[in-house]
């Protein structure tokens, strides 16, 4: 009968300890990919949050950058990651909604190749002027296009700032001329120095010269007023209803890792999203909050997706 007990009790240990794995995820440090250099908002925003999920999970979490190719070089590399949890990526409203529809022959699918964790934050654009120009709202800078197009050409110095061109030709029918830049930067001296009389930005990018009066905003892409940018109205209530372009981060991981898994991590991120400390933190890195679940953030990018396939494919716009 001993005998018979003592088996017993080594085969309950046995199972426990096969099952504990599971069970006490996170048991090893949690890389997270992101596909950009360090030091850009994506970056920045990531190692904030990052230090706040190692200490709500107990283990260390790192930052890996891998830059290249618009952002499909580092998400490529995060898609062929074992899916066990510890290989996550910071994604983009470029690396997972739009990227596939720039690039021709781009190997990985995103809706296929990977599992959604949490919105961590998004930001709209921001349309400004010189602060000499006479333009004040979008209603002048569809005045000015309708009588010479050449008079407001506008600097897109990003992805998410051809998308605001694209929309806002598809909705007002409009010809409207943009002249890509390499970065803010420049596409700011150029404003400034009156070599052109529109740029379209983040909010982070804009704050400075905005405080100082130097350049105006018209209107922010957003489809409500952001905090990021107070008192200034949104394209969609000046006459285009339902217009929206924002830039978003979201968490997610390889294709295949355990739903526990991620669930574990979705409920982590938003008691973290949820703290206040946290959310005035990320509005000073120019970022309104995220947070929700799997299942919103799936729908989300998926909406994201269908939206900008059509007008991507239309305007026969490519990665530059």
């Amino acid at each position: 009968m001993r005998l018979w007990k003592l088996l017993a009790t080594g085969c309950a240990i046995a199972l426990c300890s096969h099952g504990a794995p599971a069970q006490t995820y996170p048991a090893k440090p949690i890389r997270i990919i992101v596909a950009y250099q360090a030091g850009q908002g994506t970056d920045i925003a990531t190692r904030y949050l990052g230090n706040l999920l190692a200490k709500e999970l107990g283990q260390p979490v790192i930052v890996d950058n891998r830059p290249g190719a618009g952002g499909n070089l580092g998400t490529e590399l995060a898609a062929d990651a074992p899916p066990d949890g510890y290989t996550l990526t910071m994604g983009t409203n470029a690396t997972h909604a739009v990227n596939q529809y720039l690039y021709a022959g781009q190997r990985i699918k995103t809706e296929k190749d990977f599992e959604p964790i949490v919105l961590t934050g998004s930001f709209p654009m921001v349309l400004v002027v010189n602060a000499k120009s006479p333009m004040r709202s979008i209603g002048d800078l569809v005045s000015a296009l309708k009588s010479d197009p050449r008079s407001a050409d506008i600097a897109t110095p990003s992805t998410s700032a051809r998308l605001v061109i694209e929309l806002l030709k598809e909705r007002s029918r409009l010809q409207i001329f943009q002249v890509p830049y390499k970065g803010s930067g420049s596409a700011m001296t150029d404003v400034l120095g009156g070599q052109l009389p529109l740029l379209i930005d983040t909010p982070t990018a804009l704050r400075s010269q905005l405080q100082a009066g130097h350049v105006r905003a018209l209107a922010v892409t957003s489809a409500v007023p952001s905090a990021l940018v107070p008192g200034i109205k949104p394209v969609a209530e000046q006459g285009y209803a339902g217009f929206e372009v924002i830039a978003w981060n979201a968490l997610f991981a390889p294709h295949g890792t355990p739903s526990a898994t991620l669930d574990v991590l979705n409920e982590a991120m938003n008691r973290i999203l949820k703290k206040p400390e946290t959310r005035q933190q990320l509005l000073e890195y120019g970022f309104d909050p995220g947070g929700g679940t799997r299942q919103q953030l799936a729908e989300f990018v998926q909406s994201e997706r269908r939206k900008w396939e059509p007008i991507i494919k239309t305007s026969g716009m490519k990665a530059d």
